[in-house]
């Protein structure tokens, strides 16, 4: 039995992702050198985001504004030939937490700020990947065990308005969840059916079909209420019933609609529609999210309150998490401190968990760890500036989490890690289990 698969090499360089953007790829080999191990080569590309908390480990780009006006990441490149190969280089591919630990000591700084997460996470996929091959089994069971076999259900998101769109809806995600499929396959049908048909309606209704950076749709829309209306006709358009087959759920990404200042949310969308300003207070919001609660089958709300506003989750929570799953991203990015805190306090009850918001994989495992042992539900996130990388989708299954985002059915980035979902679905074969994650006992 392998018992020891030596770190040989470690290489970056810089690669683009969806945006356009520059991003950290490396590459990791294994075992060469030893007798009867060949040597395995894997790559990891590290994602990237434009609606990000303040308490994420630090992306590091080097702010050089005549060369991709400043978001190159040749420092961090540097970093993980240099530095973080140095730290691992012979140490034994099979143990990611040590390999882990030695990239957080390398770095030596809480949040990544001197390495950058762009580069120790690239190394710790790298390596897990490259590890996988070398036992010739697949990634998510690597990552899981033997007994891995739960497939997530898709949050995919058909409507984008926030920073990931420029258009004039405020909520950052409109997200459909085939809760009622009967297996992973079933689900993302069901889902493209939907996105299709929403397609057919913006063109009739003559709005716009163009996406935003998660591939869905971006019409200018007078509210949140016009959104959910026009998905709930395509839901049933496509022969769906809405909070039996397809549930909706929302990232609100509330804390890039707050105004420090003032103290109030601002929606600058809504109050160019309405031509008066949209303005709510934390109370307001809740109450804003009850109603719509009321009226649309909303099964999660992701970021519904400001970052650091542990009161008011802690009020939300209180109101309608019985109903909801409530979703800290900004809140606890992927951070066992911060998720630690909101257990404490039972302020949401799940945690949306993005590998690059810590920077190494075994951080971003006890996050989830954390949460599932606590009651807490966990999803498994991609960024908004994504790859082709599906390493995720094998990190969904890996951990059980049972949801997943990697929003809509377009865009090669997108769709790579439905792809590779669906492979691993038949993998699983019968096996595969697919549950509807908010289904009581």
């Amino acid at each position: 039995m392998l018992r020891y698969l030596p770190v040989r090499r470690i290489h970056a360089r810089q690669v683009l992702d969806s945006r356009g953007t520059p991003t950290v790829e490396v590459e990791a080999t294994v075992g060469e050198g030893i007798i009867g191990i060949e040597g395995y080569t894997a790559r990891a590309i590290v994602p990237s985001g434009a609606s990000t908390g303040r308490f994420e480990a630090v992306e590091l780009r080097d702010g050089e504004k005549g060369y991709y006006v400043g978001l190159s990441v040749r420092k961090a490149v540097e970093n993980v030939n240099i530095r973080l190969a140095e730290a691992i280089l012979g140490e034994n591919a099979l143990n990611q937490v040590r390999i882990d630990e030695l990239l957080i000591k390398a770095d030596g700084t809480e949040n990544k700020s001197s390495a950058g997460a762009n580069a120790t996470l690239g190394v710790s996929m790298a390596v897990a990947r490259a590890a996988a091959m070398a036992l010739r089994i697949p990634l998510y069971q690597y990552l899981g065990g033997c007994h891995t076999r739960k497939m997530p259900v898709p949050m995919m998101n058909i409507l984008n308005g926030g920073k990931h769109a420029d258009n004039t809806v405020d909520l950052q995600e409109f997200m459909i969840m085939p809760c009622g499929a009967g297996n992973f396959e079933d689900g993302i049908r069901m889902c493209v059916e939907i996105y299709q048909f929403l397609k057919i309606l913006l063109r009739e209704n003559g709005l716009s079909t163009a996406v935003g950076d998660e591939g869905g749709f971006a019409p200018d829309l007078k509210d949140s209420r016009d959104v959910l209306r026009l998905i709930l006709e395509a839901v049933e358009k496509a022969g769906y019933e809405p909070g039996k087959d397809i549930f909706i759920a929302i990232d609100a990404a509330a804390s890039e609609l707050y105004d420090e200042e003032q103290g109030v949310y601002r929606f600058p969308g809504e109050s160019k529609m309405k031509a008066e300003e949209v303005l709510r207070d934390a109370a307001e919001m809740i109450d804003y999210y009850e109603e719509l609660l009321e009226e649309f089958p909303i099964i999660s709300i992701e970021d519904g309150l400001n970052e650091d506003d542990w009161e008011g989750w802690k009020t939300m929570t209180e109101r309608l998490g019985d109903r909801l799953q409530l979703v800290g991203d900004d809140l606890f990015v992927t951070n066992v401190k911060r998720l630690s805190c909101g257990i404490r306090l039972e302020a949401a009850n799940a945690i949306l968990v993005k590998v690059n918001q810590i920077g190494t994989l075994s951080e971003a495992m006890d996050a989830v760890k954390m949460a599932q042992h606590a009651g807490y539900r966990a999803i498994i996130s991609h960024r908004s500036g994504e790859t082709e990388d599906a390493f995720i989708a094998d990190l969904a299954v890996a951990t059980g989490a049972g949801q997943i985002k990697t929003g809509a059915p377009c865009r090669s980035d997108r769709n790579a890690k439905y792809n590779q979902l669906i492979r691993i679905s038949e993998l699983l074969g019968e096996d595969a289990v697919y549950e509807n994650p908010f289904q009581k006992e």
